[in-house]
């Protein structure tokens, strides 16, 4: 049956560029920087779906290492796109923290400008995916860093050609406050940039979670802990309800990152029951070994859900992109031309 969700068109909205990193990515790199002595990690890096929480943010480290020059964050690019694309995956956006290579001469500029670069030669081989771009604030960078994010998003909001679309806000929950960040985010939304923010993704920050929302912001990354059966409130619910504020849900991310226990109790039942705009995205499909045709399985499996009710998710996730409406009717004219050889396929199954 995994024909079925590889063949569904899909949209993913929430994917951190370096987590998305495949394993057969990783061992190309490791090939060319062999002074760092990964190779002892070799069992891990391949462990797929078996790897623990612990050994998931081991990976990031390495992942780190590894990605510290212009010529790597290129290739790093070009591959998670090309997987996205071969998934089944025809409209992302990658969203990813300028940093700066402190060996290699790499500038936060030139970090953007690598991804940006890679997103092009993409579309010039005409990969059937059209990708975007979102500038993330780490928070444990505080608000100064913060403010230089938006002015570097900016920069590249006027001059990208429509690939710089947002900002997104994400990093440890338990470091800084979201009062550090209103400022930066509003001069972000003043610029005309879209906001996405990880919230709730720890137990009882209400306060934090309700200035968030006082922005609002135009998606919320996980959403964990909002809504009453999980410590959140009704009124948390009523601001969201109110401003309709899709949800970016990540099932496999939440049960590995064990803020979920497991799939059947996943929030996504919660918001999706109440009607309420989902998105379902991978988080970072390397290090959490899924992709998104996976976690539409899931989906399917944990909260019994029929193939048109997939074909409905995904398709309303068009809805939620932070491209012009101008994309969202290419995208929507794309998904209906494929639908009839989709559904024959499962009829004659």
């Amino acid at each position: 049956m995994m024909q079925f969700h590889q063949a569904l068109p899909k949209v993913e909205l929430h994917a951190h560029l370096n987590t998305c990193i495949s394993s057969t990515t990783i061992e190309k790199l490791m090939l060319q920087k062999p002074h760092l002595n990964i190779q002892h990690n070799m069992t891990m890096i391949r462990k797929g779906q078996t790897r623990t929480l612990e050994e998931c943010f081991d990976m990031f480290k390495i992942i780190h290492q590894l990605t510290d020059s212009v010529e790597h964050i290129f290739m790093v690019t070009k591959d998670v796109i090309k997987e996205f694309a071969a998934d089944g995956v025809k409209y992302l956006e990658l969203r990813s923290t300028p940093r700066d290579g402190n060996t290699t001469g790499m500038s936060k500029k030139s970090y953007v400008e690598a991804i940006l670069e890679a997103i092009k030669q993409c579309r010039q081989e005409n990969m059937d995916i059209d990708v975007r771009f979102l500038l993330s604030i780490d928070r444990r960078g505080g608000p100064t860093v913060a403010m230089e994010t938006v002015k570097l998003a900016e920069e590249f909001f006027t001059s990208s050609d429509g690939l710089v679309v947002g900002l997104d806000l994400s990093g440890d929950p338990e470091v800084g406050h979201a009062k550090s960040f209103i400022d930066p985010l509003n001069a972000a939304r003043n610029i005309g940039l879209k906001l996405a923010v990880h919230m709730a993704e720890v137990q009882n920050k209400n306060e934090e979670w309700e200035l968030f929302l006082g922005l609002p912001p135009d998606r919320i990354g996980h959403g964990t802990f909002l809504h009453p059966e999980a410590g959140g409130s009704d009124q948390l619910v009523n601001i969201i309800k109110k401003h309709q504020i899709p949800i970016e849900l990540c099932l496999t991310s939440n049960v590995k990152g064990q803020t979920v226990s497991s799939y059947n109790c996943h929030h996504f039942q919660y918001w999706y029951n109440h009607g309420h705009p989902c998105v379902l995205c991978t988080d970072g499909k390397g290090v959490f070994a899924s992709n998104l045709s996976q976690e539409y399985q899931i989906a399917e499996s944990a909260f019994n859900l029929s193939k048109a009710q997939l074909w409905d998710l995904s398709f309303r996730s068009i809805n939620y992109i932070f491209a012009p409406e101008s994309v969202k009717s290419h995208l929507r004219s794309q998904w209906n031309d494929l639908k009839p050889g989709l559904f024959n396929e499962v009829l004659h199954k």
